[in-house]
């Protein structure tokens, strides 16, 4: 059995461009990037960065997710209208269950971890 080391996150990961799901998108024509800095897919765990351009779209979340804003403004919506304005230096967690809107209002990079359990049977 190997013994768990200490895994140094990688500066010069390349990010992967996609546009958010058209069916989701409600304003704007947002673009994001990921740099996913490690992913540990047994158990469901990722650690990256991420930035996306302005624009408002649905969310549903699965995973649970701690946020750390590094740059930007957005918005995150809940189901029932509640509104959070997150900030450049704001940490926050979403927890699996949110649905709402995501909304950027100035292009917004956040460092994130993600947990994602595998469903049972699945792993």
């Amino acid at each position: 059995m190997k013994t768990p080391q200490v895994v140094r996150l990688p500066l010069a990961v390349a990010p992967e461009e996609s546009p958010i799901a058209p069916e989701r998108v409600l304003s704007g024509a947002p673009v994001q990037s990921t740099w996913l800095e490690y992913a540990d897919e047994a158990s469901g765990f990722y650690v990256g960065r991420w930035r996306c351009t302005p624009g408002k779209w649905r969310i549903a979340y699965t995973e649970q997710e701690y946020c750390l804003l590094l740059s930007g403004v957005s918005v995150l919506t809940a189901e029932d209208g509640s509104a959070t304005t997150v900030r450049a230096g704001d940490a926050f967690v979403i927890p699996a269950g949110f649905r709402g809107t995501w909304e950027v209002l100035e292009t917004t990079t956040k460092r994130f971890v993600i947990h994602e359990p595998p469903a049972p049977g699945h792993a």
